[in-house]
């Protein structure tokens, strides 16, 4: 798909299908009243007669005739004005694409970038606008006989009337572009199944994005090295899988200065059925999803190299599977960390924590400047907040800061949660250093703590995204590619104040 800006001028645009937003007063954008000219007031007297009622996510597509020589032209309603919120923009977009989708529509020229955005300028609603077009579209398909029916959009243009903002407008275009490859990349891997999504194949696929964009090399440290280096935590995980476990490390350098790394931390676990506290059936269904985060890594190092960002990125996969077996660890047993921390295991389902704790002890030298991990890490996580926010916790309050501002700009949202002290009392053990879970009662914020402890030497942020990664609803499951918008977006800030 190919996405591009046009300086509306609707005489010269009969090869489009226009999408043009009327609000239930019957107002319109400067395309809309330009084209409701156009067309003799056409438009108008839709309105007027009651045959479209300019209702939020009310569509209809005007036949083609001598007076109407576009492809299509579809209404699209925006409500009570032409000043939506976020959340209805992304929605009307949305809406707008599906309408399309019974058509033979090729070329869109969408003028919903035109709409007041609350809060928002116009570049924002043009990097939003490819970026929620782009996830409309995906589709996952790989594994299906049958193919479903493609939409037949080859090119989706976005109005952009005041050449004031062109320049701004194209920079917003491209970041969109990159972040929504970044987002399909993401969703890509992570929508695989597990007997094919394994550390092995994630360490392909690094190698892969690596050989794609020469500013990233890998380096793979498999179980042999990490025994040697000492990640017993890390390598308690994997002691029941047939598979390797494989910590895979990249590394991307879109500058000649020299800078301290901002690393990248992510939670690959291919596949969780909670070693020997094995999960129920039903809670197993989804959990090929548990190393989204390990996914989000490559997918926000992608889009940071197809934006040739001037920084230094390292990326951490921390890859392992956690199975059941007669080799596989047991409750109560005692491991030490790559930290020389000892940690009781009190549940094997907790791995993720047990392999990005020698992740981040092991992200020591790269002397980071900070230090973000992504993590689908607790349950408690999607009680707390749903599948809308992400959970935030650090240990320093300008990162978490920076954090809620990038979520805040990409519409890709996170909510901080405590890191008090208090609730590290929670993970006593009495024959270890701490045990690997502190109980029910706040448990993201726990699972945090204990991560807190690996991570004293650096600026830390964790983000639990168990309920925004992947979502699930029977035979509705799919990633959703966050948080590579927010992380993108971060990066990007970080670039523009250096």
């Amino acid at each position: 798909m190919k996405f591009t800006l046009q300086s509306v001028d609707l005489k010269k645009q009969h090869k489009f299908s226009l999408i043009i937003a009327v609000s239930e007063k019957g107002e319109f954008t400067a395309s809309g009243k330009e084209l409701d000219k156009a067309l003799n007031g056409q438009i108008t007297q839709l309105i007027k007669k009651g045959d479209f009622s300019g209702k939020s996510g009310h569509s209809l597509l005007l036949p083609q005739n001598s007076t109407q020589p576009y492809e299509h032209v579809l209404l699209m309603g925006c409500g009570k004005n032409i000043t939506v919120n976020e959340r209805d923009y992304k929605r009307l977009l949305t809406a707008s694409l599906k309408s399309f989708s019974q058509t033979k529509a090729t070329n869109l020229l969408c003028t919903l970038s035109e709409l007041t955005v609350a809060e928002h300028n116009l570049p924002w609603n043009i990097k939003q606008a490819v970026e929620t077009c782009a996830d409309a579209l995906y589709c996952f398909d790989t594994f299906k006989s049958e193919k479903p029916t493609s939409p037949t959009f080859k090119q989706i243009s976005f109005s952009v009337t005041d050449k004031k903002l062109l320049a701004a407008c194209e920079k917003a275009l491209s970041q969109g572009v990159a972040i929504s490859e970044g987002v399909s990349y993401t969703k890509n891997i992570a929508n695989l199944p597990s007997n094919i999504c394994t550390p092995t194949y994630i360490a392909q696929q690094a190698k892969l994005l690596a050989k794609e964009f020469p500013a990233i090399s890998v380096k793979i440290i498999e179980e042999r090295e990490m025994e040697k280096l000492g990640m017993g935590a890390f390598l308690s995980v994997t002691k029941g899988s047939a598979e390797n476990a494989k910590l895979i490390c990249l590394e991307y350098k879109g500058t000649s200065k020299k800078q301290a790394p901002i690393a990248l931390v992510g939670k690959g676990i291919t596949f969780d059925t909670g070693g020997l506290s094995l999960k129920p059936a039903d809670a197993m269904v989804g959990m090929k999803y548990d190393m989204c985060g390990a996914a989000t890594v490559l997918g926000t190092l992608k889009a940071a190299a197809t934006l040739k960002l001037p920084l230094h990125l390292v990326g951490l996969l921390a890859t392992a599977e956690n199975m059941p077996s007669g080799t596989a660890s047991k409750p109560e047993d005692i491991v030490t960390s790559l930290s020389g921390q000892t940690i009781e295991i009190m549940n094997t389902d907790a791995e993720g924590r047990l392999v990005l704790c020698d992740t981040l002890t092991y992200c020591e030298r790269y002397k980071p400047e900070v230090v973000i991990d992504i993590a689908t890490l607790t349950g408690a996580v999607v009680i707390a907040l749903g599948h809308h926010a992400t959970g935030l916790l650090s240990n320093n309050d300008g990162l978490a800061n920076d954090l809620l501002t990038a979520g805040k700009q990409s519409y890709d949202r996170a909510w901080q949660l405590p890191l008090w002290d208090e609730y590290q009392d929670q993970l006593k053990s009495p024959f270890a250093d701490m045990s690997n879970v502190g109980g029910r009662p706040g448990g993201t914020i726990t699972a945090a703590c204990f991560l807190s402890r690996f991570a004293k030497k650096f600026q830390w942020a964790h983000l639990d995204v168990a309920g925004t990664a992947a979502m699930m609803g029977g035979n509705d499951r799919y990633a959703t590619g966050r948080p590579v918008p927010l992380l993108t977006q971060y990066l990007i800030n970080k670039c523009e104040k250096k």
